[in-house]
């Protein structure tokens, strides 16, 4: 098999995949903040990890994979300012601040178990790990790359800079930050206008507060993912995902943390997933194009024609390659959902087959495809293209033509399709799409009963028209020698 090549943000190139210690993979990706319903972008970074952790557990690889959930001290922007998400929240509905984690926590395994995801091998929680955040904070100071002032613990970043690239990630440098970053006003207490809070002093009114060298306060955001990566995958681990919009501030505050504190490298490599856009227009609030998992599978959204099954939508995110941008639209959306059950009814035609003597059908060509696809960063499009293409010889084979396979090749066919269909690609049967299928099987049985009998009193103007009807609603039917057969076009 070709070596796996994966893009590496760090570098911006691609490179050959060499994990620090194989066959064992450290994997971290950035959860979510459970203060709300996880959105859509959330959700394509999730399925998107969720494809790369299939395919390395299918290409032999050991997996340690560790997803956050942030449940603690993620004030309103990125600049350590404002009120607290989670307090917040819990004012507004009158409860305790761990039950707005817990009901949004449990909401995004519901939305994420919809999209047929597999769990992290581990999901720490920031507020299970304050005491491992403080560790770090202190080594931190210890190494003189942070200060405390007034109870709030600041990460120094021009000292960074002087031994330091604190741009790395980015690839901007320290001048074009700081000409991005406001003025400090007279009253704030940071030294740099980029320096950021490790540890955050707790007004009096703050309600999720834990003790500290420093006096009362709670972790910054940026703090947890190195204090728990580090924990659980090492000082250095192979792979560090997430959306691209974490890329400027809190990847860039990880690795300068990670650094000063361990003084290496934290990530061998850095994976990021580009945004989402509705019809062409960025996705936000803002634009008043976002819509909720929840919306998109019920239609009940002013942008949604109808609504989509959540494997049509898996299936649908996953014909765009992860690094690029991914347009919603009702077409789009319309034409996975044929696609999706034009895979899924191949499928079901592969337990129909009858193999031949001999094999006609390039099993070996389509399936050295499949794995140059995903071993080329993880390319899903290219690897649903070449999927497609042995449907075509699926059918060909289903409707007697000239393409045959041998009972061995149509074994090892039924594997490739069971393994890269549901095993890397996650997909699986829809239940609503089984039983609308096992409802339009028993119908198109009776059509096409009505059709042989009318047939047979050689009324071909009637069969014609059954045909014709059917071909109206994308229904195809054909006379083989083994009878009539129906499909979806």
């Amino acid at each position: 098999m070709e070596p796996l090549i994966i893009y590496n943000t760090l570098t911006r190139q691609k490179e050959k995949f060499n994990p620090i210690n194989p066959p064992f993979v450290g994997m971290y990706v950035c959860g979510p903040t459970v203060y709300s319903d996880v959105h859509l972008g959330n959700c394509r970074t999730f399925i998107s990890f969720d494809l790369i952790y299939r395919y390395l557990l299918h290409a032999g690889y050991k997996v340690r994979y560790v997803r956050n959930i942030t449940d603690a001290g993620h004030l309103e922007g990125d600049r350590d300012e404002g009120e607290d998400k989670f307090a917040k929240k819990a004012k507004l509905e009158q409860v305790e601040p761990m039950e707005i984690v817990q009901k949004y926590t449990v909401g995004f395994h519901e939305v994420l178990s919809l999209f047929n995801a597999l769990p992290p091998s581990i999901e720490p929680t920031a507020t299970g790990h304050i005491s491992e955040q403080i560790e770090m904070t202190k080594k931190i100071i210890d190494q003189g790359y942070a200060y405390e002032t007034n109870g709030t613990v600041y990460f120094d970043v021009e000292k960074y800079c002087k031994k330091n690239n604190y741009g790395v990630l980015s690839n901007r440098n320290l001048d074009d930050l700081l000409n991005n970053t406001r003025e400090l006003g007279g009253q704030d207490e940071k030294r740099g206008r980029l320096d950021f809070a490790l540890w955050i002093k707790a007004k009096p009114e703050h309600i999720m507060r834990w003790p500290s060298p420093w006096g009362w306060g709670f972790p910054g955001w940026h703090i947890e993912c190195s204090a728990m990566s580090m924990k659980y995958l090492g000082e250095t681990f192979d792979i560090h995902g997430g959306g691209m919009d974490l890329i400027a501030t809190h990847h860039t505050n990880e690795v300068a943390q990670s650094v000063a504190c361990n003084h290496k490298e934290p990530v061998k490599y850095w994976m990021h997933t580009n945004m989402l856009t509705v019809n062409g227009v960025r996705m936000s609030k803002s634009a008043g194009n976002g819509f909720l998992p929840g919306e998109l599978f019920t239609g009940d959204h002013p942008l949604l024609e109808r609504g989509y099954p959540p494997m049509v939508v898996r299936f649908f995110m996953l014909q765009t390659h992860y690094r690029s941008t991914l347009d919603f639209s009702n077409e789009a959306l319309q034409a996975s959902e044929k696609g999706f059950e034009r895979l899924m009814n191949a499928v079901k035609l592969l337990d129909n087959l009858k193999p031949s003597e001999h094999s006609s059908f390039n099993l070996s060509d389509i399936k050295t495809k499949c794995y140059q696809a995903m071993n080329d960063d993880f390319n899903s499009p290219v690897l649903i293209a070449h999927l497609f293409d042995g449907v075509r010889l699926i059918n060909s084979i289903n409707d007697g033509g000239t393409v045959t396979i041998s009972s061995a090749d149509l074994g090892e066919l039924k594997k490739l399709y069971h393994d890269f269909l549901f095993g890397v690609l996650g997909l699986k049967q829809e239940s609503s799409f089984q039983n609308n299928d096992e409802l339009a099987t028993n119908l198109m049985n009776a059509v096409l009963a009505i059709r042989k009998e009318v047939r047979a009193k050689k009324d071909f103007t009637t069969s014609d028209l059954i045909r014709d009807e059917l071909k109206k609603i994308n229904i195809i039917i054909k006379d083989t020698k083994d009878g009539v057969v129906w499909e979806k076009e």
